[in-house]
């Protein structure tokens, strides 16, 4: 039986809750919170650093999604701080194989976003 894909907008956490979920380590919640804290968590540099932190995950789908996050972040906040970004950024483009195609989408929106030029000619 195929499961029905439904919509549902990404959850706007407080710091606490965002702290409560990384504690908790539940693969199904870490999944959509870097996409929720890049969306809508009002401090860029705390949402940065939830995605950061998730881009070690052992999940490379989490890791991926750390990326998009960070790509969320650049979409609705416009900030980033380069130099903590790109290496991991780029380390995930090199080994994230499985999940290649949701990495490149997120340097191609972080490079429009942000004005950079990450991985450009690898792309």
């Amino acid at each position: 039986m195929n499961e029905k894909r439904i919509y549902k907008p990404l959850d706007d956490l407080s710091t606490e809750e965002v702290m409560d979920i990384l504690n908790r380590d539940q693969l199904e919640e870490l999944l959509t919170l870097p996409l929720s804290v890049g969306q809508n968590h009002p401090n860029w540099k705390f949402a940065q650093d939830v995605c950061i932190r998730l881009a070690s995950h052992e999940s490379s789908a989490v890791r991926a999604n750390a990326v998009l996050g960070l790509a969320y972040i650049a979409r609705t906040k416009g900030q980033l701080e380069k130099h903590i970004v790109k290496p991991i950024v780029l380390r995930e483009f090199r080994e994230n194989h499985e999940y290649h195609w949701r990495i490149l989408d997120s340097i191609n929106d972080i490079n429009l976003f942000m004005k950079w030029n990450i991985a450009s000619n690898r792309c």
